[in-house]
């Protein structure tokens, strides 16, 4: 073995050394969609999985499964980058922020959509890339890219954060995530956030045959604690958007927040209302306004 080593040229050495790289770099996709569920689909058979190529600065091609910081790239679906969005229900009002944007078709159909957009990306062949491909579709003015590290990114100038990360990675950043405004709008391609169960999920079937999920979170406000309800007292114990917890002696039921809209049924009553800082203000079914302040 050590023999046939020595008559390898560089150049196979490096193509075989490439080539096993990016075999066990879909070998761990291939884990983390298995461990996604059954919203994850499987990746493509390793044969299929180019090696990463050498630097082409001009008339650069990325190859499907070169290695990157994070994950390997791997293309979303166009068909899936629509329901992503559509999911999202994104206007032009809003500010999108895709992470490892690789050659910026979701950030580009985005801003095609009116939005404002931002593709981050580790890879400086691909953000030039995708830059190049925001010029030919003429949105250039509304689609930018930046060579960056999603970990040291401000994600708060988004309110809409789309992604096609590993679980592993989704999780990393989900403390970063649930600290953004109330309301915003996280949609990941197939792969999960641990324990945060996501508010939708939808599979498409059309033009598309693996990575073919999208799931959907809503950044719920922060309302953990005691409010004080026309004297009696709201408890709320708060897990993601799931809340459980009590309004004076009873205990509350299908209870949850969906950003900064709280619900929940109290003695056979539903109060919905919104969540503004320290107090809440909406209806109860059958008895009007209600308001709480928080203790």
């Amino acid at each position: 073995m050590q023999r046939a080593q020595a008559v390898l040229s560089p150049v196979r050495r490096r193509a075989v050394m490439a080539s096993a790289l990016a075999l066990a770099l879909s070998l761990a996709v291939l884990n983390e969609a298995r461990a996604a569920g059954p919203t994850a689909v499987p990746v493509k058979p390793a044969a299929t999985v180019a090696a990463t190529p050498e630097a082409k600065p001009d008339g650069y091609v990325p190859d499907v499964g070169q290695d990157g910081k994070d994950v390997i790239w791997v293309p979303t679906p166009q068909t899936l980058v629509d329901k992503m969005l559509d999911m999202a229900a994104v206007t032009p009002q809003d500010r999108l922020m895709d992470l490892g944007s690789g050659d910026g078709r979701l950030v580009i159909t985005a801003a095609r959509r009116g939005l404002t957009a931002k593709g981050i990306e580790y890879n400086p062949d691909l953000v030039t890339l995708s830059r190049g491909n925001a010029a030919k579709a003429g949105v250039s003015s509304r689609a930018s890219f930046e060579v960056a590290d999603l970990f040291q990114t401000d994600l708060s100038q988004a309110n809409v954060i789309t992604m096609f990360l590993l679980s592993t990675i989704n999780e990393k950043l989900r403390p970063k995530l649930l600290q953004l405004e109330p309301g915003t709008r996280i949609v990941s391609n197939t792969f999960r956030m641990g324990d945060w169960e996501p508010d939708a999920s939808e599979t498409i079937t059309e033009a598309c045959q693996t990575y073919c999920n999208a799931l959907l979170w809503i950044v719920p406000a922060k309302v953990d604690g005691k409010w004080d309800v026309a004297g009696q007292t709201l408890r709320l114990q708060q897990q993601y958007q799931m809340l459980s917890g009590t309004l004076g002696a009873s205990a509350i039921s299908d209870a949850r927040m969906d950003g900064r809209k709280i619900s929940f049924t109290a003695d056979g009553v539903r109060y919905t209302g919104e969540v503004n800082g320290a107090t809440i203000r909406g209806s109860a079914a059958g008895k009007g306004e209600w308001s709480a302040r928080r203790i």
